[in-house]
């Protein structure tokens, strides 16, 4: 698809909003912002919107989620969704957003424009052609069909407050464009290669707004001294793990988690490293049992064939057959050892390893492979109920540069849509009262 031609921005008239950044919650807030204008029967003149994207082209970001298959949303009651934000003041703090757009609403938008969805066995919502490119396609010609003007390779260097209206230094623009009212939507810093950068922190920054310190969420966890890379693609469906700071357990999780070359990965452990650091130790369940589960069951498969190597009757415990070898190794015995010659110390460093593996953390995954960003602007210097700024009048903000992030299958794109939706609405309302 080729690069959307560059509009000539006049740098003296002034735009009724301009969006920074043409991600789903920018493309998305100036379309909102632009209908909303229209309906209330603004004369042309008095409803300009411009999106100003640093790339090539707009949602770059977007075309390569799911792979490139785009997980819209989920398949839930918006209800449900409160939960998968990281905590109740964040999904608290979304629940207007996600009420005045709910996950519904959003299909049947793009509905309405001819995309149809297919919905996955786990909830996970795709358009059926499989492909983001249709959704981007839809988002570009209803902004343009709006009169919304898009800015490819318009990085917006620096943004004040001047007087009643914002100025903005962009690249391509003589001099600094002036708006009625701004919407910050840059998105966060994850896959900076997609021009995920971080830059909106630095421009809320400017503007008197806090930053909660990024970093990377959704994201596989790099382990220390990781003795598991020979079992890498061995995944453990609905796994229990506990993660401890310090000696203390912090938290409780479970979900599918997988092994790869040089750590943990999985949804479960991507939605759950929002809250995980390094030198953190993850203590995951490889049998799916307790310890006193494990240790019975162990116990009665070695009495009941003492001559059996004992790496049988670990893969009778639920371990997967691939690994109970090494797990034997790893406690210490050797690979061959039977029921009657296992000794005791390593029949409890195999409960151990098997009950509660422990897996120190050396790292999260970097920004490049990171599917989200924990962190952003400070949500109590926002009104949940409009996205406005609560220090700077016409200044709202929406989508990933918040300090929201959701789980894996679709969350952070529909809240970056309904964000977007809700900011630019609330842009529109306030034009229409001035």
């Amino acid at each position: 698809m080729p690069d959307i031609a560059p509009p000539v921005l006049n740098p003296i008239a002034l735009y009724a909003c301009l969006v920074v950044g043409g991600g789903p919650a920018g493309l998305f807030a100036a379309i909102a912002c632009a209908a909303a204008l229209a309906e209330r029967g603004l004369p042309p003149g008095a409803r300009r919107v411009a999106v100003l994207e640093k790339g090539p082209r707009p949602g770059r970001k977007l075309l390569a989620s799911g792979s490139g298959q785009c997980n819209l949303t989920h398949d839930a009651d918006v209800s449900d969704f409160l939960d998968n934000y990281g905590g109740a003041e964040k999904g608290s703090f979304l629940k207007p957003a996600l009420h005045g757009f709910p996950p519904g609403s959003l299909l049947e938008w793009f509905r309405a424009r001819g995309v149809e969805f297919a919905v996955e066995a786990n909830g996970k919502v795709f358009p059926a052609s499989r492909k983001a490119l249709d959704v981007l396609r839809v988002l570009e010609a209803e902004a343009l069909a709006l009169g919304v003007e898009i800015r490819p390779g318009a990085r917006a260097a620096s943004v004040t407050r001047d007087g009643d209206a914002f100025s903005v230094a962009a690249a391509g623009a003589p001099e600094p464009l002036r708006a009625r009212t701004l919407v910050l939507a840059t998105g966060g810093r994850s896959y900076p290669r997609l021009g995920s950068e971080g830059d909106g922190y630095a421009l809320a920054s400017a503007l008197g707004h806090r930053i909660v310190e990024p970093r990377p969420a959704l994201a596989a966890l790099l382990v220390k001294d990781y003795r598991f890379a020979d079992f890498a693609g061995l995944s453990f469906p609905g796994a229990r793990f506990a993660v401890r700071r310090g000696g203390k357990k912090v938290a409780e999780h479970s979900g599918d988690v997988l092994l790869t070359h040089e750590g943990l990965s999985g949804p479960g452990i991507l939605d759950a490293s929002r809250g995980i650091a390094p030198g953190d130790l993850v203590e995951l369940e490889l049998a799916g049992l307790g310890a006193e589960e494990f240790r019975e069951r162990l116990s009665a498969e070695l009495s009941r064939a003492p001559t059996a190597y004992v790496k049988n009757a670990v893969a009778s415990c639920g371990v997967p057959k691939r690994l109970a070898e090494g797990l034997v190794e790893l406690a210490g015995a050797e690979p061959w050892v039977t029921g009657a010659a296992f000794r005791r110390k390593h029949r409890e460093a195999l409960v151990r390893l098997a009950a509660a593996c422990p897996f120190e953390v050396e790292a999260l995954a970097p920004w490049d492979e990171a599917m989200a960003t924990a962190g952003g602007v400070a949500l109590a210097d926002v009104s949940p109920k409009t996205l406005a700024s609560r220090l700077v009048p016409g200044l709202f903000l929406a989508g990933e540069l918040l300090d929201v992030d959701g789980d894996s299958g679709g969350y952070n794109l529909q809240a970056a849509f309904s964000t977007g939706a809700l900011a630019g609405r609330s842009a529109a309302a306030k034009l229409s009262t001035e």
